[in-house]
């Protein structure tokens, strides 16, 4: 079982957001997900539309009337979907823990008698870094840290990194972090010199998937929902499924002895050798190019690609001509470049179809 807490205590970094759709994506890929609401707040249990008489309060705290174990809180979302929802009295526990002995692991202690066949256990933090957040840390084995292309996002960051090393330090307890870039605006300059900062700062501790700006997002909060039930074929849906496709890669990293790995790994490349054989027959090798003799850096963004910008969006310079090669199945793909940070048609393409945002998207045609 994997426990992942997600925390920044900057606010509105895509923090709870990303605690719910998260849990989504993950119970829609077969994996059994508990969030649990630790914010005072209960933002997480308000968007998922969730009312509760008993919340998480009942579980950690000794002076409560209304002493429960974990599982007499839990309330199913959906299929594979289970929510320990929040209420604003947990904001007393903060005082209440004060002057305990272990107070920083009440959490952790709940969880370890918790009989469960869940596969995650996600845990929203409060917006800071008070005894809560604490006992998020002590209980989990991973972090995942929001972090909007912003400075005073950043600043959250190194302040948070500085209490997990003071867990580990003062409690022997060591987790990994990741961060997790959110509220992404491709349509700012501003935006991409921040990502490049973050990958700067945090190159070996960053999530490949980017969660984009994406208006769905908030209107699903506003209807209870998660993303992939409001609207699965949405941006905002498929950057949580292809960060939840990630994060189960990740599954059998640690999980496994060396000589399991290395029998998983010659079945695996097996496997792909057998497929590769199969499709790579299939497949159209397509050359797209722009003229920008000024730009620094040029993506090429599309369908084929779920409109990512990452290393392997980026184009090839020369003499002021940009490429991407691309092996692409039969079809028709909208695409667009990234110049600077700036999003525009192909200008070579007549071919273009409007999209969501109002402006034209280029259309590719791919023959047999």
């Amino acid at each position: 079982m994997r426990i992942i807490t997600i925390s920044n205590q900057k606010g509105g970094c895509g923090k709870t957001t990303t605690s719910i759709n998260l849990a989504a994506a993950l119970a829609i890929n077969n994996r059994k997900v508990l969030l649990i609401d630790l914010d005072p707040q209960a933002h997480a249990t308000s968007g998922l539309n969730i009312t509760a008489d008993l919340s998480i309060y009942n579980v950690l705290s000794k002076i409560t009337n209304k002493k429960c174990k974990l599982d007499e809180i839990i309330q199913n979302i959906g299929e594979n979907f289970d929510i320990a929802p929040s209420s604003i009295i947990l904001s007393t526990l903060e005082q209440e823990l004060s002057g305990e002995i272990g107070r920083e692991s009440r959490l952790c202690d709940t969880l370890k008698s918790f009989k469960n066949n869940y596969d995650y256990i996600l845990i929203d933090c409060p917006p800071n870094l008070g005894i809560l957040t604490i006992n998020a840390i002590r209980a989990a084995n991973e972090i995942i840290i929001p972090v909007e292309a912003s400075r005073f996002s950043l600043e959250g960051v190194s302040q948070l990194t500085s209490i997990i090393n003071l867990i580990a330090e003062r409690l022997n307890h060591c987790v990994d972090f990741k961060v997790l870039v959110t509220n992404f605006d491709s349509r700012l300059r501003h935006s991409f010199k921040m990502l490049e900062k973050i990958r700067t700062d945090y190159k070996n501790k960053l999530f490949s998937n980017i969660i984009h700006v994406n208006v769905k997002l908030k209107e699903a909060q506003n209807e209870g929902l998660n993303i992939l039930t409001y609207d699965k074929y949405c941006r905002g849906a498929k950057d949580y499924f292809s960060l939840s496709r990630e994060i189960i890669t990740q599954e059998n990293a640690s999980g496994e002895t060396p000589a399991s790995t290395e029998a998983t790994e010659k079945t695996f490349q097996k496997r792909m050798n057998e497929i590769l054989k199969e499709e790579l027959p299939k497949l159209n090798g397509v050359v797209l190019t722009v003229h920008a003799p000024d730009a620094k850096e040029v993506y090429l963004a599309g369908e084929f690609n779920n409109w990512k910008l990452d290393e392997s969006s980026r184009m090839e310079q020369t003499n002021g001509c940009w490429t991407k090669r691309l092996d692409l199945n039969t079809g028709k793909y909208r695409y667009r470049f990234v110049i600077d940070g700036n999003w525009s048609e192909d200008p070579a393409n007549p071919l273009t179809q409007l999209n969501a945002y109002g402006t034209l998207d280029s259309l590719l045609e791919v023959g047999k």
